[in-house]
């Protein structure tokens, strides 16, 4: 019988995300559906699964490597303090965003989360639900990371201030509940020692980064299919970690989340986070997820009518442990997304399973009481991703079009601006010449200046741009127009160098300051070995409208995906793919964007 349950376990684990995949069911997240999965199979309905040694072995061990993963997924970089802005557009550009920084608004969003967390954890004990004060405050204060970043990546979020606002929110809501959990198992704990030896957890984890730095640089070297020494290296810090924090009276899952930062700090490839993504959400994980719904007892809740009564006042209680984050993203964001980014945060899962664990390990909660904890979380896992699919759009700041400034109107730069104003480009061009500015205004948006000197083109506003093309035909005006951008702070500046002796003069200089350079010899030739090279360009450099594009990868929905099994390769034409690669296209006959 222990067998055949561990093997109806998998054969759901296996069957879930299929039928998923087949109804198109997006709504709800897999470790939901995973749970739901659980009760049906456990005792609440079938009955054909019971708990035995091995499935809580295993369990536990899916637990601690949810936790691992969980803190494998904290991005860190949304913690650091940015550099002061030094240019002067950069200063003038900031003058134009949100005062609020996604940081401000997330940590003020997480202090009304604290602060209405235990405020409403005191009201369902003084209603007489649930007497356990910190523990109510802790679970109340979760916030699914997973079912987040799950959200967001298919909205492709995680760039976007909305989205890293919300991203930080959910991190702090994994973090600091680990963090009390932690003090709170300390305290109440059979075993446990004094508190100042938890301290000990984070010294061996500061260690074991130190240690580690420097080797795990040495991988790309020495790991192999046969070796896979940084998976070797994540379950040695796991277990390290793990036994460290038992050792000193705290919960194994609090060193399995410290293995995880530690893992991440060590910045692997994203190879080892897929790799041990397979390990976890492929076996563990289910089984971990799975196991908790059949621990779920149905029956026995609803047959106590204090605990059935529990479960909408703790869902109410997740709701409203939230509910003043509205408030801080309608500082910057629309009133529909601050209600949709609320939404999100209101999830909860990950670390609500957790902690009932550790609690129900310490006696501190009966089964039908973390019953009524997890059957609210869950219902927020499905109400959640509902409301915010169906209330959030593109902020007006997302929107914004890539700003270029052309210097020079020629039948060359013409062209080109009127293309780029079809896409996402907002174009203004530049003449000094009343000649060409008579003739080309009516063509495109030109605007005539008084001269190029560089402190009137800074007060004219021409160097105020995201990219600046510079085509004139006086080569050291053009390098001395780039250098005096470049100081300004424009982000791209390109040049265009006709003459051959000062580009051999300037060209390092140039380069070193990331200044972009073109001339029409080097073009010429350029277009002709990719003609010989590649014949399928000629249809692109016949027409006008085709385009060539470097495609840099930033939607995660397709790391790690070989370009010939992306579901759209059938409607592109790949001319050529050297190392990180050129990938030109058409798409339906218009340019891949």
């Amino acid at each position: 019988m222990n067998q055949l349950s561990l093997v109806l376990i998998l054969l759901a684990a296996l069957i879930i995300p299929l039928i998923m995949a087949k109804f198109k069911i997006s709504f709800l997240p897999t470790a939901v559906v995973e749970i739901i999965v659980g009760v049906i199979l456990g005792p609440s309905l079938l009955n054909v699964i019971q708990g035995n040694p091995t499935l809580n072995l295993l369990q536990n061990v899916g637990v601690i490597v949810l936790l691992f993963l969980s803190g494998m997924e904290i991005d860190f970089s949304l913690f650091k303090r940015h550099h002061v802005n030094s240019s002067v557009l950069e200063q003038r550009d900031k003058k134009t965003q949100s005062k609020y920084s996604v940081v401000f608004l997330a940590l003020l969003s997480y202090a009304s989360i604290i602060v209405a967390s235990v405020s409403l954890a005191l009201i369902v004990s003084w209603l007489g639900l649930f007497k356990d004060v910190y523990l109510t405050a802790i679970l109340f204060m979760t916030v699914s990371l997973g079912i987040v970043i799950a959200a967001l990546k298919e909205k492709e979020l995680l760039s976007k201030p909305f989205g890293q606002t919300i991203l930080l929110i959910a991190a702090l809501g994994e973090v600091v509940p680990m963090v009390g959990l932690t003090f709170y198992a300390a305290t109440y704990g059979n075993n446990s020692k004094s508190l100042w030896l938890l301290l000990l957890i984070l010294l061996a984890a500061a260690g074991l980064f130190w240690r580690f730095k420097s080797f795990f640089n040495m991988f790309d070297r020495i790991n192999k299919a046969t070796t896979q020494l940084d998976v070797r290296l994540a379950f040695f810090m796991i277990v390290t970690l793990v036994t460290i924090a038992e050792s000193v009276g705290a919960e194994g899952i609090l060193g399995a989340f410290l293995a995880g930062i530690v893992i991440k700090l060590l910045d692997p490839h994203e190879e080892t986070k897929v790799r041990l993504d397979s390990i976890g959400y492929g076996f563990f994980i289910p089984i971990f997820f799975i196991m908790s719904g059949v621990g779920l007892n149905i029956k026995l809740l609803i047959q106590n009518p204090k605990t059935l009564m529990m479960i909408p006042v703790l869902f109410v209680g997740y709701v409203l442990s939230k509910a003043l984050i509205v408030v801080v993203l309608n500082l910057r964001f629309k009133t529909a997304n601050a209600i949709a980014g609320t939404s999100m945060s209101v999830t909860t899962i990950t670390v609500v399973l957790a902690v009932l664990q550790v609690a129900k390990n310490l006696k501190r909660i009966s089964n039908q009481q973390s019953g009524a904890f997890l059957l609210a979380a869950v219902i927020t896992c499905v109400l959640g991703p509902l409301i915010f699919n169906k209330l959030y759009s593109a902020e007006q700041e997302d929107l914004k079009k890539t700003r270029v400034h052309i210097i020079g109107t020629n039948l060359t730069t013409v062209p080109v601006a009127q293309q780029l104003s079809k896409g996402w480009y907002d174009v203004i061009m530049y003449t000094e010449t009343p000649l060409n500015y008579r003739s080309f205004n009516s063509e495109v948006p030109v605007q005539l200046l008084d001269n190029l000197e560089t402190g009137y083109l800074m007060k004219s506003g021409v160097f105020d741009t995201d990219i600046l093309v510079i085509s004139k035909i006086n080569s050291n005006k053009n390098y001395e127009i780039a250098k005096a951008a470049k100081a300004y702070g424009v982000r791209r500046v390109i040049v265009r160098f006709e003459d051959r002796d000062i580009l051999n003069q300037k060209e390092d200089n140039l380069a070193a300051l990331g200044i972009e350079l073109y001339n029409t010899p080097d073009v010429n030739i350029s277009v002709l070995r990719s003609l010989i090279e590649t014949p399928a360009t000629m249809q692109m450099l016949k027409s006008t409208d085709a385009s060539v594009y470097e495609v840099n990868l930033r939607n995660r929905k397709y790391t790690d995906i070989q370009v010939r099994n992306l579901p759209f390769i059938d409607r592109i034409t790949i001319t050529q793919f050297l190392g990180i690669g050129a990938l030109f296209g058409q798409l339906a006959g218009h340019p891949l964007r």
